[in-house]
């Protein structure tokens, strides 16, 4: 599987946040997903054990979005303009979970994506849709200056 890059202070992939979750992503070419394995730690926690939604969005949030990259389109970053999550169950902190994430349709001007975070067992804790659009150009402007840190680390 093809490693995608990380950035270096992004909340949930960058590599120098001192806070972040380090998330690293990983191509499943024949499947079309984006994939990552991760834990949370309990200071990420809403209610005790369990993953706050929040975090759960962010990391849906980004899984789906990062599916628009399959391919090696690394630079086809997109911004969310809708998100809309389901937590079908608590997902426990300090457990093993798999997210992944797809493309359901894609058009010159976006997309629409989808992710999912499950158990090990396959149980999906939570999902989302989300529709992408072009990033500003006042962000792409500010992004210049991170490319460099927009890499594979190993």
């Amino acid at each position: 599987m093809r490693k995608q890059p990380n950035s270096r202070m992004c909340f949930l992939c960058g590599r120098q946040n001192p806070v972040g979750l380090k998330l690293e992503f990983y191509e499943d070419e024949e499947a079309r997903l984006v994939r990552t394995e991760f834990s949370i730690p309990e200071e990420y926690q809403g209610y005790p054990g369990v993953v706050h939604g929040g975090i759960v969005a962010a990391i849906l949030d980004e899984t789906a979005g990062r599916a628009v990259m399959l391919g090696g389109a690394d630079e086809n970053l997109m911004a969310t303009l809708k998100l809309t999550v389901r937590y079908r169950r608590p997902t426990p902190v300090g457990t093993a979970l798999t997210a992944i994430g797809w493309v359901e349709k894609m058009s010159s001007v976006g997309a629409q994506v989808a992710s999912e975070i499950r158990l090990p067992d396959g149980t999906v804790t939570a999902e989302c849709e989300a529709i992408l659009g072009a990033v500003p150009e006042e962000f792409r402007a500010r992004w210049e200056a991170e490319k460099p840190y927009w890499k594979v680390y190993q």
